[in-house]
């Protein structure tokens, strides 16, 4: 110690002096002593240690300054890996995580130290594995950058989508590694399958629009036949005693025109437009009644009902819409052999423009009806045809395949939308959505069976001969004088020459020439206060719809019975 404070002494003294000398040397001062003495030797080394001393300092700034540098450099370089966007990994040739930014454990949802040292595969979806395998087969064969699309679950089993995308580099030791940035691509997939979900809604929509428009016409048709044997029927029994041999013949020849014309509604069911008389009604009194006369002959069915309270109203038919419910039931207790339950709820819901839109139908009030079951359920490809006419799973004279069909068209007839929901073993359930409105419920009147009779004149347009003269005597037979015209030219041509003469119009709607639209435009640009019933093997939605809208008075289907055609007469008339 004393050694080492006196070398410091003696050199603070030689500092000491040579400072001296030096203020001396400034002040002209010095004195001339002899060179080379060892003061001198001690004061030039005192000099050039200072001198390397400087140097030396200036040095060590630099290098702290580089040092400040680097350390913020790479702190910059850490936040940027750690806080990028996307995930980056580095795996080991088994994919084994030898180190991860934060972000890949933030989106994996586990600390960094959790997922470094572990395999990948524990985060990934089973079913996705295989993929992730044949990537690292492939990125290490071939040392070419590979990508990849998988599944990644989080802890308690949230499922996103991840882009893979990796290249194979050496580490500092010389063995295989890959780096690998995860992106997170869970918005965009979901994106890509709501946009495929919707093409394929769209395309059922268009199939069946373009089917309808094919069934339409042949039930239109095919009303035109059943008005032909249901006409003569008709007046047939008018003629005969209830005690003849044949009426009973009769009646039951009725009923399967009846038969055959239901069928027919069920081709109009899903054609393009599958309204008939529609009224506001409200669903409850529908799912109540139907459920409950189900429930009667289904006694191996429990159903349980839900009802929305303060339901909105909806205009629809209710016969229709009967039958919706009806066909429900029945697929439902199909899919439960051995019994059951169905579960009815009914609810208000608002549907805004991304709910709306992929059903193609206006935003705004909705009545939500679920119809669920505990049966047995459907596969995927079963589940994408259910809607398809005389698509079916029984076996075959088991069923027509228009049940479901029926109930897509009838649904999309009143502007609602269905959806359905179902997997094997879990039951099915259907989701029915009917634009609401702001009327009031009208009370269903029951019709009355007896025939009505008059005496006013109608002029009775039709271009089927053998419809217009069936449809003559059933009413000549009620008592009314009728004008014939086979065209809307001639319609046209006999009521300006009989006008003041003629009470009621009964016009058929599909015509050559001019159109029963058409037809009823031109008349009521001659008497605006003209009476006319529109008559249609078609429905009442559509172009029927668009002419009652115009001033109609009313619409009568094909086939009718002479009971119907009397009533709906005196209607117009009265």
């Amino acid at each position: 110690m004393k050694r080492k404070n006196s070398s410091r002494t003696k050199t603070d003294d030689l500092r000491h002096r040579a400072e001296e000398r030096l203020k001396e040397a400034k002040r002209g001062k010095v004195r001339k002593e002899a060179p080379h003495t060892s003061e001198d030797g001690a004061l030039r080394l005192l000099q050039e240690l200072q001198v390397h001393q400087i140097e030396l300092e200036m040095q060590n700034e630099e290098l702290l300054r580089a040092q400040a540098e680097l350390d913020a450099s790479r702190a910059r370089y850490f936040d940027l890996y750690d806080l990028a966007p996307v995930g980056y990994c580095t795996l080991s040739e088994k994919g084994m995580v030898l180190e991860a930014n934060l972000t890949a454990a933030t989106m994996l949802g586990v600390t960094r130290s959790a997922l470094v040292e572990q395999p990948l595969t524990h985060v990934i979806l089973p079913e996705d594995r295989d993929i992730y395998y044949r990537h690292l087969k492939l990125l290490f064969e071939s040392s070419e950058p590979q990508e990849c699309v998988l599944r990644l679950v989080k802890p308690g089993g949230v499922i996103f989508w991840v882009r893979l995308e990796s290249i194979s580099v050496q580490a500092e030791d010389g063995a295989p590694v890959c780096r690998v940035v995860l992106s997170n691509i869970t918005d965009s997939k979901r994106a890509e399958q709501e946009k495929q979900i919707l093409q394929e809604r769209l395309q059922q929509a268009d199939k069946m629009e373009a089917i309808g428009t094919l069934a339409g016409g042949i039930a239109h048709d095919f009303n035109n036949i059943l008005m032909g044997i249901q006409g003569y029927v008709s007046l047939m029994l008018l003629d005969l005693d209830p005690s003849h041999l044949h009426y009973e013949r009769l009646i039951q020849i009725e009923e399967q025109v009846q038969s055959a014309a239901d069928l027919t509604k069920q081709l109009l069911g899903f054609a393009r437009g599958g309204r008939y008389e529609v009224m506001p009604t409200d669903m409850n009194v529908i799912i109540k009644k139907t459920s409950t006369m189900f429930g009667r002959t289904k006694r191996e069915i429990s159903i349980h009902r839900k009802y929305g309270k303060n339901l909105w109203t909806v205009e629809v038919d209710r016969g229709q819409m009967s039958r919706v419910f009806i066909n429900l039931y029945l697929n439902a207790c199909q899919a439960m052999p051995a019994g059951g339950e169905i579960c009815l709820e009914t609810e208000n819901v608002y549907l805004d423009d991304e709910q709306a839109f992929p059903y193609a139908v206006k935003p705004g009030e909705y009545v939500k009806i679920t119809v669920t079951d505990t049966g047995t359920g459907m596969d995927e490809k079963t589940k994408e045809r259910v809607f398809d006419p005389f698509f079916t799973t029984k076996t075959m004279g088991r069923g027509t395949g228009l049940g479901l069909a029926t109930v897509y068209g009838i649904i999309k007839g009143h502007r609602g939308m269905i959806h359905v929901d179902s997997e094997p073993g879990h039951g099915t359930t259907f989701i029915i959505y009917l634009p609401a409105s702001n009327k009031e419920v009208v009370q269903e009147k029951k019709g009355e069976e007896n025939i009505i009779s008059g005496r006013e004149t109608i002029l009775l347009v039709d271009d089927e001969k053998v419809v217009s003269e069936i449809t003559k005597e059933l009413l000549e037979s009620l008592g009314y004088r009728i004008y014939l015209a086979g065209s809307g030219q001639e319609a046209v041509a006999v009521y300006m020459e009989k006008g003041d003469a003629i009470d009621l119009v009964i016009l058929d709607m599909i015509m050559p020439g001019i159109s029963g639209g058409e037809t009823f435009d031109r008349l009521r640009a001659i008497n605006p206060g003209i009476k006319v019933l529109l008559s249609s093997g078609f429905s009442i939605e559509g172009e029927a719809q668009e002419i009652l809208d115009r001033g109609c008075n009313g619409f009568l289907q094909k086939p009718f019975r002479v009971e119907t055609l009397s009533r709906k007469v005196r209607e117009m008339l009265d």
